[in-house]
């Protein structure tokens, strides 16, 4: 499969390796200081770009992709408010657009033991419920894209929290789920639930130890991709 790189900092490196070990051949590398090859026959000859870049990049990223009738694989957090617009353009144009705020096949699990744990402690309200998030000094967004969705499964499915708010905040209510955001060396992601009573607590807890987990799912997740369209995600991918 012919792959092109649309961001080649520390995940695009990454994804590189794992993709080169799995028989793809990498066809485009475009970062902030190439752009312009979004416009060649050489990116148009990718049968998936694969996307990690920056929130305020993103987007623009995705309509060039499309323009160039390149489906893409993004992993970038912090411009979900975009979303529908993304999934609008993708869906009218009949192109193909795999989003998912974390790639790795562990953290995916963590998503579902996530949502099953919050449905059964829907029903102990004696439990008080908050989240934590720990990334390296790099990351621009805060909380994670990994934390926003595990927190909108906790809203979900937990009714006496209404909404997510950043432990940080001015005001801080008792019906928001506190999410804690912490920015410290080369951690390359940690999360952990926990729901605490008087007498005890429950936690999970989902630690990276490399970004190669990250960078493998994408790859995995292109591979998916060919020959598809839509606007996909890891559920559809994973049968679990």
């Amino acid at each position: 499969m012919n792959i092109a790189l649309v961001g080649y900092g520390k995940m695009g490196k990454a994804i590189e390796r794992i993709a080169l070990s799995r028989g793809h051949v990498i066809v485009s590398i475009i970062d902030v200081e190439n752009t312009d090859d979004f416009f060649s026959e050489t990116f148009r000859s990718a049968d998936v770009a694969i996307e990690f870049t920056t929130p305020q990049t993103a987007f623009d990223n995705y309509m060039r992709c499309f323009a160039a009738g390149v489906p893409v694989v993004s992993g970038t957090t912090g411009w979900l408010e975009r979303f529908a617009e993304v999934k609008q353009v993708c869906l009218a144009g009949k192109h193909t657009f795999f989003y998912a705020s974390n790639f790795s096949i562990g953290v995916n699990i963590f998503f579902v033991l996530n949502a099953y744990l919050a449905k059964i402690m829907n029903k102990f309200p004696a439990y008080d419920v908050n989240l934590t998030e720990i990334h390296h000094i790099h990351k621009a967004d805060a909380p994670s894209g990994t934390a926003i969705t595990l927190a909108g499964e906790i809203v979900r499915n937990v009714e006496r929290k209404t909404q997510w708010q950043l432990a940080d905040a001015p005001t801080v209510q008792p019906s928001h789920l506190l999410i804690q955001s912490i920015r410290e060396g080369e951690t390359p992601g940690t999360h952990r639930i926990i729901y605490e009573s008087n007498v005890d607590s429950i936690s999970i807890r989902h630690e990276a130890k490399s970004r190669e987990g990250f960078a493998q799912g994408a790859v995995i997740a292109a591979e998916f991709t060919a020959g598809k369209q839509g606007c996909l995600g890891m559920e559809d991918m994973l049968t679990f």
